[in-house]
């Protein structure tokens, strides 16, 4: 009897660990942070094209150093700036990843102003292959950030639901993860002008 009685106490505790939600949140916590990878590559692979383009774009406008000079220290500035899985959570080092990509993608806007006041570089093919290369890298950005901010907003809301909130609060004590946010004067469209 004492036998049954302590299998039917471990097969509730353990019915009891499965509705706690101890494994959801692992598993929440971490496709963040594999969503967060997506996102480091993603802006890695921007990285990694600039010097292609910074170097055809030479070639054909030597005299446009000061912008050339301003994407290469806006891309050295990017490649140092790495954010850790603990640095997810707080507001402010992701808003200088945020600030340091914004200078990028600005640097990168000016030298295409520079590419369009020189026809025979538009019509360059290497050009045009590191055009199209970046403009796909743009878009991967974008699909990357709302992948991850969807990851971010299924496990905030898995650690504050119930049963989750008092299982992380008794045994994890995860904090939120904040998630990428527009940029300032994202709301403003940019003016284009010929």
């Amino acid at each position: 009897m004492k036998r049954v009685l302590m299998l039917v106490i471990s097969l509730l505790a353990l019915s009891m660990l499965g509705g706690c939600g101890y494994n959801r949140m692992q598993a929440a916590e971490e496709a963040v942070f594999a969503a967060w990878g997506d996102v480091e590559a993603s802006y890695q692979r921007r990285a990694d094209l600039i010097p292609n383009l910074v170097e055809v774009v030479k070639g054909y406008a030597k005299h446009e150093a000061e912008t050339l000079k301003a994407v290469t220290e806006a891309r050295a500035s990017v490649g140092s700036m790495k954010l850790s899985k603990e640095m997810l959570a707080n507001p402010n080092d992701i808003a200088k990843f945020q600030q340091a990509q914004g200078q990028l993608s600005g640097a990168l806007s000016r030298l295409m102003v520079v590419v369009e006041r020189y026809p025979d570089l538009k019509a360059n093919q290497n050009f045009l292959d590191l055009q199209n290369q970046l403009e796909g890298t743009e878009n991967r950005i974008n699909v990357a950030r709302v992948r991850y901010n969807k990851a971010v907003q299924e496990f905030n809301t898995s650690i504050r639901s119930f049963p989750n909130s008092v299982t992380n609060s008794l045994l994890l004590h995860l904090t939120r993860k904040e998630p990428f946010k527009a940029e300032e004067g994202a709301k403003t469209a940019p003016k284009v002008k010929f």
